[in-house]
């Protein structure tokens, strides 16, 4: 399995309106995707107040492409969520089971 980390940092004053999209789109949409064992949305705390996350554990491989494509290592992000978002980032792990 692989653990796929998503963060994003919002524009400064545009918090408001990523965090709508977040909870009304985005954590549904994951939530509902085929290959996606688990996913743990985190919302921002008062010391990073412009930061949102997903981290999201995948089936395999072949899954997560099949959502994102082959370009899985590259952070994408929808279109209508694009003028919200400052920056973003992505890491992948391998799932350690213990």
């Amino acid at each position: 399995m692989i653990i796929r980390i998503f963060q994003v940092v919002t524009c400064p004053g545009k918090e408001a309106a990523f965090g709508e999209f977040f909870h009304k789109t985005a954590i549904p949409l994951m939530k509902g995707t085929p290959g996606i064992v688990s996913v743990f949305p985190g919302a921002p705390r008062p010391e990073t107040p412009r930061e949102f996350s997903f981290v999201m554990i995948w089936k395999d491989l072949a899954s997560l492409k099949a959502f994102v494509g082959d370009d899985y290592q590259s952070p994408h992000i929808d279109p209508s969520e694009a003028e919200l978002v400052e920056s973003r980032s992505i890491k992948h792990y391998d799932l350690v089971e213990t």
